[in-house]
């Protein structure tokens, strides 16, 4: 562990963008596999790798570079952990990064597809993220690799929610969970479709 360490220290930038390109690029990825109601791995177009590539773009170029300065900047201008500054941190961290990034997600991707409504992804289906775990327990030095991990999930959920309808997932969601599927039936071009629960 501590040669690694040690590498992540001498080269902290290539690491940190090489993690967190990946972790992105890999959410795309996973959402498009969870996503699929039949999984085929011998179907050609099981994965649509355009729409990955076009995922590792942004995410690559923009975010994890983005994150990296981000993150070394916020711990430069308010070192330390202690709950004052972990408030103050994640408080910055909500205002100033979570709308960029998430933006440059959508409106990046809504550039990449050639779409003439460029911001209406986003002004759609945008909403914070928490990260104080971020700025309490992890080294500075891993900030932007731990922020990676945390995105892939998150970032699996943004690529399914911007390829599909946000009241219908939201709707989908619900309905999984036990006591709540009355409260939003099924829609006629679902009734096909296994959820997870129902599998």
């Amino acid at each position: 562990m501590w040669p690694l360490l040690a590498f992540v220290r001498r080269h902290p930038w290539a690491v940190n963008v090489a993690a967190y390109g990946t972790l992105f690029s890999a959410a795309d990825v996973a959402q498009q596999v969870l996503a699929r109601p039949q999984w085929d791995l011998s179907e050609p177009e099981y994965l649509d790798l355009k729409q990955t590539g076009k995922t590792a773009l942004v995410g690559f170029t923009f975010h994890a570079n983005f994150n990296y300065i981000w993150f070394r900047s916020l711990e430069r201008l308010l070192p330390g952990a202690n709950a004052a500054r972990v408030i103050v941190k994640v408080a910055c961290d909500q205002a100033i990064a979570a709308p960029i990034t998430i933006g440059a997600f959508y409106t990046g991707l809504s550039l990449l597809d050639g779409e003439s409504e460029v911001l209406g992804n986003l002004r759609e289906k945008f909403w914070p993220t928490y990260k104080a775990v971020n700025f309490t327990l992890v080294p500075p030095v891993l900030r932007t690799t731990y922020v990676g991990a945390c995105s892939f999930l998150w970032t699996a959920f943004l690529c399914y929610l911007r390829q599909n309808d946000a009241q219908d997932t939201t709707a989908r969601i619900f309905r999984t969970l036990p006591g709540l599927a009355g409260l939003f039936p099924s829609t006629a071009n679902e009734k096909g479709v296994n959820l997870p629960s129902e599998r």
